[in-house]
């Protein structure tokens, strides 16, 4: 199969540089795939799973919580807010966060912005959860 560069950075710095089969990931409409010799494309990044297929065949899955993702003249190149490799993924935390979100969301008198931060949170923590 052909392969394309794909650049994978956070604000922390570059976290994956090399040539990929693919990758998958949510955009703000929908999940899409990016393969070699796609069209100039960009668009913002949602919350979800997202996963690149090296060129041996080995799939490398994450948790992508938001950023833009570019190609341009046949190289990728993906800004997340926040990238977490599957081995990366602290599951006991992911949990904690999980249920801390899931207690703030249940009680009363919570403001609706405050309701939406607990939410998307709660998001957060499930994303990561799929992943791992």
């Amino acid at each position: 199969m052909n392969t394309f560069k794909l650049q994978i950075g956070t604000p922390d710095g570059l976290l994956f540089s090399g040539d990929v089969e693919r990758v998958v990931c949510r955009s703000i409409t929908g999940d899409l795939a990016i393969l070699a010799g796609h069209a100039n494309f960009c668009t913002a990044l949602g919350m979800g799973e997202a996963h690149v297929v090296l060129p041996d065949g080995t799939r490398r899955n994450a948790a992508c919580i938001g950023g833009m993702l570019s190609v341009m003249n046949g190289e990728c190149h993906l800004l997340a807010t926040t990238w977490e490799w599957q081995e990366d993924i602290d599951r006991a935390r992911a949990e904690e966060a999980k249920a801390r979100a899931e207690a703030k969301l249940n009680e009363t008198g919570v403001s609706e912005k405050e309701y939406q931060i607990f939410r998307a949170k709660l998001q957060r923590a499930l994303v990561r959860l799929g992943v791992h």
